[in-house]
């Protein structure tokens, strides 16, 4: 009974809508809703969000997984010419040659009627345009014991050119 003399309402009975204790401590804190004007929760809309969320994080991670494969598939398409570049120049490396070779110099490849490669300093224009061999090319040799086929060598390298920017860019 309360003070007015009705019932009360709110009696205690063994059919309570909540069991368990009580929440006790801060409203924010609640693991159910503490006021009337708080959003219900409801399972299906928490189930929702869970998979919403996780669709988004699937997505996030699938996005950045096929970056990396975009980088792998480049970081082995540069590895692969970096390895046929090392072939070639030790190819040329294997080349006879009768005089010293010195970085920075360009030097003119023949191939003998049996396979021979051999270095000259002797252009075919030197021959008179008639070579004693076949001409396969001429190389200058870099101070890191690489060749650069003499067609590159008017190519301007702009990696100078872009490092140097990004460089201002960033007040280096």
């Amino acid at each position: 009974m309360n003070p007015r003399g009705g019932q009360d309402l709110m009696a205690e009975d063994d059919t309570s809508k909540y069991e368990g204790e009580a929440h006790r401590g801060e409203d924010h804190a609640s693991p159910y809703p503490v006021s009337r004007l708080a959003p219900a929760f409801d399972l299906v809309d928490l189930a929702k969000q869970i998979n919403q969320a996780d669709q988004m994080v699937n997505t996030r991670v699938s996005a950045k997984l096929k970056v990396i494969a975009d980088q792998i598939k480049a970081l082995q398409q540069e590895a692969r010419s970096v390895l046929e570049e090392a072939q070639k120049d030790q190819e040329l490396h294997r080349a006879q040659c009768n005089f010293k070779r010195i970085p920075g110099k360009i030097y003119h490849l023949y191939a003998k009627a049996d396979g021979t490669r051999y270095f000259s300093m002797l252009s075919p224009e030197d021959w008179r345009g008639n070579p004693p061999h076949e001409y396969l090319g001429a190389y200058r040799l870099e101070n890191d014991m690489s060749w650069t086929p003499a067609e590159k060598l008017d190519t301007p390298d702009d990696t100078r050119e872009l490092v140097n920017r990004l460089l201002g860019e960033k007040g280096l």
